[in-house]
């Protein structure tokens, strides 16, 4: 995710807790909505669609604090 932000990413997980949270969750949600397609958990296609709303809402927020710190 982001490659061409991966030093930024690295130094705000490590000094903003926001954004170290908000990319926790992202690679949870990721992880989950992998387990379920691939049939390790089970689930309905609305839950699926859930997780994937709220992994897509983070990754808006993600990109937003990078590209304001990658100005500052």
């Amino acid at each position: 995710m982001f490659p061409e932000f991966r030093s930024l990413i690295t130094e705000l997980k490590g000094q903003d807790p926001r954004f170290s949270r908000l990319f926790q969750r992202h690679n949870e949600l990721d992880q989950a909505i992998k387990n379920t397609e691939m049939g390790l958990v089970a689930a309905d296609g609305l839950i699926i669609e859930q997780l994937k709303k709220e992994k897509l809402h983070l990754k808006d927020q993600l990109y937003g604090i990078l590209r304001k710190a990658s100005v500052s």
